[in-house]
């Protein structure tokens, strides 16, 4: 997903997708291990997927903080 796509979700929602993400990406680490992965950019992408989410559930908990 975008950034803005997963700027507009709720907070339930970006951790739904969090849970998805690091699914992906335990699931693509797993393929690399076997050499069965087709894509190893997938990796990267996945890892960066989460790296997004997590960047923006802190962005949201800070704002809601108040700093």
């Amino acid at each position: 997903m975008k950034t803005k796509e997963l700027r507009a979700l709720s907070g339930d929602k970006l951790k739904t997708e969090l849970k998805n993400s690091r699914l992906e990406l335990m699931k693509f680490k797993g393929k690399r291990a076997l050499g069965t992965v087709e894509k190893p950019t997938l990796v990267r992408t996945a890892r960066k997927n989460v790296a997004r989410i997590l960047t923006i559930l802190n962005e949201k908990k800070v704002k809601k903080s108040g700093r």
